[in-house]
């Protein structure tokens, strides 16, 4: 990718970053629909989730990002990884719970979900992108 000019180099980049943007629009549009075509706001209650998914990372994380994809022995990136993945698995229980409680029906339940693994495919997408040398999100 040395080789190409510098506004081609540029044009990719935002091409990366239009394609985030749209994915994560997605995933709000399928979570918004998930609740206003069936008339049952209750699936809503997922978003509380999303909102909770960032919070250990952002308080416990640090400015090191590469320790939390390795096997490092430290405490706090410990528990950051448990509280991360109890919220990304409360993001999946809620709308399952609501099902088998009776509370939304399978179409929501549906739209929930796939807007929950959009989600995940733009948090890789752009964990990613960040690891790419030539592309920084700062």
């Amino acid at each position: 990718m040395a080789d190409l000019p510098r506004y081609m180099i540029a044009c990719l980049q935002s091409g990366k970053l239009a394609f985030l943007a749209i994915l994560v629009s997605g995933g709000i549009v399928l979570q918004i629909l998930a609740c206003a075509l069936y008339d049952n706001w209750w699936p809503m209650l997922t978003a509380i989730m999303y909102v909770l998914l960032p919070m250990p990372l952002l308080f416990f994380g640090g400015s090191d990002t590469s320790s939390f994809l390795s096997d490092s022995g430290n405490r706090w990136v410990a528990a950051t990884k448990f509280l991360t993945g109890a919220s990304a698995i409360g993001s999946i229980a809620i709308p399952a719970i609501l099902k088998h409680a009776g509370v939304i029906g399978w179409g929501a339940l549906a739209m929930d979900l796939s807007s929950f693994f959009i989600f995940v495919i733009a948090i890789a997408c752009y964990i990613q992108m960040n690891n790419d040398d030539d592309y920084s999100a700062l």
